[in-house]
């Protein structure tokens, strides 16, 4: 099946940094500053926020693979946006660049690996799996 996705393609994710996405709430740190898999999760949204809506019924995107540095810490009552723009297309598999901002600087970077998925086989070999577990 063809897709109607073209390099380029980009989207924002955004939100404020709480008590509920810090790296003592996560348990990833003991520091109430924001998490970074709080970081990776905004990177996530924005990049199938990029792609996902162009997508036929049916379809989505799932991570495949993430390598990604956080650079700064971000305190409670900033707001974090994630940037993603799709970089490379090789048939299912999607390659985008992604940046997360502070208020006040840029606090990660990275690229991040996205496959698409037709919803109803993926879930059947979910199910698949459970059953024969």
């Amino acid at each position: 099946m063809e897709f109607n996705l073209e390099v380029g393609l980009t989207a924002e994710a955004q939100e404020l940094v709480s008590q509920e996405n810090t790296a003592k709430k996560y348990g990833s740190g003991s520091i109430e500053v924001y998490a970074t898999p709080a970081m990776v999760g905004l990177m996530e949204n924005a990049s199938l926020k990029a792609v996902d809506p162009k997508l036929p019924e049916g379809y989505s995107t799932v991570g495949i693979h993430l390598d990604v540095s956080h650079l700064a810490a971000t305190p409670i009552g900033m707001n974090v946006i994630a940037k993603a723009t799709l970089e490379a297309i090789d048939n299912k598999k999607l390659t985008f660049k992604v940046e997360a901002f502070d208020d006040q600087e840029k606090i990660g970077e990275g690229t991040h690996t996205r496959y698409i998925i037709q919803i109803d086989k993926f879930l059947q070999r979910a199910k698949n799996k459970k059953a024969n577990a």
